[in-house]
């Protein structure tokens, strides 16, 4: 059945609701004063600047707080190599809530290649190491150390994408539930204002935070599994012929940890499951999904067992729809960590809700004229949807957003570019951008409550687009129109991703979107052209994207513009072979495109992709250890190569695609004809006296007894005689060669 929730603003608000909402939540002692408070709440500890726009996690999480009542301050950016920063604002009275940002720390720091970036867009300048490595559990452990009776809690994307083992692409190893390591009291997950809000009114009651462990969008720790509960048991992918004598593994549980209550040591039952299920077992059983969980491998299996790896990262992502998923266990050391079923998604009404809060929509004057690049790319953006339902195996926006499609009304998306257009500063009549995760996903979601809410689909679209699914744009399309309509604004653009298989299925939508609101470019995202890769990434194959592109050019044609598609890929996937790259590479030069914005694979914690990474098995199916076995590019040279591919046309990069070519035997794709990818190694011939003069006469000794020759193929290197006989390297051959070393 369709699971709901209360509104979330029909809590009794707090009593500091007197004080009314505050221009900027406060970040020093100072502004405390200002506004009359002695203390604050809650405080929340960011690796962002503070920035006051909904686009912006703890802005959103500290305005939903302040409309309940609560009095919220901001630690932004922290100096986290001592305690004195997190001081700031004082004690808070109910908890500390800490968040890495709006990007992960990681991410944020390193590129794919795992060199450390230059600029951090979150911050003011674009300056780089203001937050530290793995910031949520820095600053949780700075929190602890200043105030150890304060509750901690964490949320946002980083501690979101690690609730339970994740593999780790940074240190190579799978590591724990970042709850543990972080050493908070609870971690909220996904968009987690329903969590936030229910925890933050228990806590001002009085309730323990340990005794809260019933919220759905947590993760917490505890000592053992409590009475009542029926298991299924999913810690192994291989079983015996025969199971119905199923032999309960988990007696040692009736011996309860020394943690364990009074109460539990003198009733061993107390910490025991009703019963345990086998998985395969699990579909013949009538169970109450409330009282259900599914246990995991634990992490010490699935740190040595990437099979098990990828077998727990599926059971996952099948158990992500908010009205049929169960809560996961999974077992560290002694200790369980118990992952609470995904929150219930907002109604429209309370997304208009959250929207319409009383946001200053800039930076903190603290920042003065300082440009946060972040903030300069949305700030004449409007937000319209959350979540998505494309399930790209790369992508991690489902495990922290959800499938279900969160909307907001039309009504308040145009009282906030009404907003943009009165408020903030510099607006020119120009909205950058009406999206989300996917611009046209708006208001699109199941046509059937009944199967939606038993469906456990990872995709929605792929292999094809699911007959149940609402693919209607017309309320996007009535957006758009009401959108230009407003006074002052001469131009509204779409910059979201665009999901094109959804779009060609409905043709006025496409005329809508190419007549008015591209400018020019469409970027969209094949991420490639060949079939066995595209499984893997869950993604259409070409003839959809041909579908599009000839919807595209006929109503640019029509409207008399000159537009053009920019195309995205991405090099390195699991299961992407060199051959691959190759094709890729050749659709490319045979369709003119000469892509300058390209990326490698980058394998982000809980994402599907990463676990084919980590395991070379592929999760989209059922795991065992007979499973076809994918090839993954993760030496870096040959990442780099796969994506050098992509940018064939950059000269930088020929002499290594001249190396890879022949390597792979397809030396006739170097040379100069039309057809060919990358052009031949110019030989420039010099005298042998002189290493620095050369000579270009056809007569010259240099052209008769040696000439200067491209680097050979490392699958075809010449002997020590032939290399004595070579007359030599070509120096600027040797230049490129570094500096496409250096690039990628």
């Amino acid at each position: 059945m369709i699971r709901t929730a209360p509104d979330l603003f029909s809590h009794t608000p707090y009593w500091a609701e007197c004080f009314g909402p505050a221009p900027f939540f406060p970040t020093t002692r100072q502004e405390m004063d200002q506004l009359g408070w002695d203390s604050c709440d809650v405080i929340l500890v960011t690796g962002d600047a503070y920035v006051d726009h909904p686009s912006f996690g703890m802005a959103v999480m500290g305005r939903v707080l302040e409309a309940q009542g609560f009095r919220v301050g901001i630690i932004a950016q922290p100096d986290w190599r001592s305690t004195e920063a997190f001081n700031e604002l004082g004690k808070p009275n109910l908890y500390f809530g800490v968040t890495a940002g709006n990007m992960d720390s990681m991410i944020n720091r390193y590129t794919a290649d795992l060199r450390v970036r230059h600029d951090d867009a979150y911050t003011p300048h674009g300056a780089e190491g203001k937050r530290p490595d793995r910031a949520v559990i820095v600053y949780t452990q700075r929190c602890r150390e200043l105030y150890k009776d304060v509750p901690v809690v964490i949320g946002g994307i980083e501690a979101s994408l690690r609730r339970i083992a994740q593999y780790d692409y940074w240190s190579n190893k799978v590591r724990r539930s970042v709850l543990i390591d972080s050493g908070a009291d609870i971690l909220l997950y996904g968009n987690a204002e329903r969590a936030i809000v229910d925890l933050t009114h228990r806590l001002a009651k009085g309730e323990p935070i340990e005794d809260i462990n019933d919220l759905r969008g947590t993760v917490i720790v505890r000592d053992f599994v409590p009475a009542g509960y029926t298991e299924i048991d999913s810690t192994r992918v291989d079983w015996p012929g025969h199971i119905d004598q199923f032999q309960n593994p988990y007696e040692y549980i009736a011996e309860p940890s020394k943690c364990a209550s009074d109460k539990a040591k003198s009733d061993p039952q107390e910490v025991m499951p009703i019963r345990i299920i086998p998985e395969p077992l699990k579909g013949k059983q009538r169970l109450d999904g409330t009282q259900t969980y599914i246990r995991l491998p634990s992490l010490d299996k699935v740190s040595k067992d990437p099979v098990l790896y990828a077998h727990a990262s599926r059971i996952l992502h099948l158990e992500s729809n908010p009205h049929n998923a169960k809560a996961l266990v999974q077992r560290d050391g002694k200790r369980e960590i118990w992952a609470n079923p995904p929150p219930i998604p907002l109604e429209t009404s309370e997304m208009d809700a959250v929207f319409g809060l009383p946001y200053q929509r800039i930076p903190h004057p603290m920042y003065g004229k300082a440009k946060i690049p972040a903030y300069d790319m949305i700030r004449f953006s409007v937000n319209i949807m959350r979540g998505c339902f494309g399930g790209c195996t790369f992508c991690s926006i489902t495990e922290h957003e959800g499938r279900v499609i969160q909307s907001r009304s039309q009504e308040s998306v145009i009282k906030e570019i009404e907003d943009i257009r009165d408020k903030v500063p510099g607006f020119t009549g120009m909205i950058s951008d009406l999206g989300g995760p996917t611009s046209n996903m708006y208001h699109l979601n199941c046509n059937d409550a009944e199967i939606q809410a038993s469906c456990r689909k990872l995709s929605c679209v792929y292999p094809v687009i699911c007959k149940n699914l609402k693919t209607d744009h017309s309320e996007t399309t009535q957006l758009y129109r009401k959108a230009r309509a407003i006074e002052g604004v001469h131009t509204v653009a779409i910059a979201s991703g665009l999901r094109y298989d959804l779009a060609v299925e409905d043709p006025e939508y496409v005329k809508e979107l190419v007549t008015h609101h591209v400018g020019g470019y469409l970027k969209i995202a094949p991420e490639h052209s060949e079939e066995g890769t595209l499984s893997k990434m869950m993604k259409p194959g070409m003839g959809t994207y041909d579908r599009f592109k000839q919807m595209f050019e006929k109503y640019s044609k029509e409207a008399g513009k000159k537009q053009y598609l920019i195309p995205y890929f991405i090099a390195a996937h699991p299961g992407c072979e060199d051959e691959d790259m190759l094709n890729l590479a050749l659709w490319l030069k045979e369709h003119k495109f000469r892509v300058d914005q390209v990326q490698t694979f980058y394998p982000s914690p809980m994402a599907l992709a990463t676990a084919m990474y980590h395991s070379g098995r592929n999760p989209l199916k059922k795991v065992s250890y007979k499973s076809e076995k994918l090839y993954i590019p993760r030496e870096l040279e040959e990442r780099r190569s796969q994506k050098s591919l992509l940018r064939y046309h950059d000269e930088d990069n020929w002499p290594r695609l001249r190396e890879v070519l022949e390597k792979m035997g397809r030396g006739d794709l170097i040379g100069n004809a039309e057809w060919q990818l990358v052009p031949a190694e110019v030989k420039t011939h010099y005298s042998r006296s002189s290493s620095t003069n050369t000579n270009t006469n056809k007569n010259s000794p240099a052209t008769k007894k040696g000439t200067a020759t491209a680097k050979p193929s490392l699958a075809n290197r010449p002997t020590a005689a032939a290399r004595k006989k070579a007359a030599g390297k070509k120096p600027a051959a040797k230049k490129n060669q570094q500096r496409s070393v250096k690039r990628g």
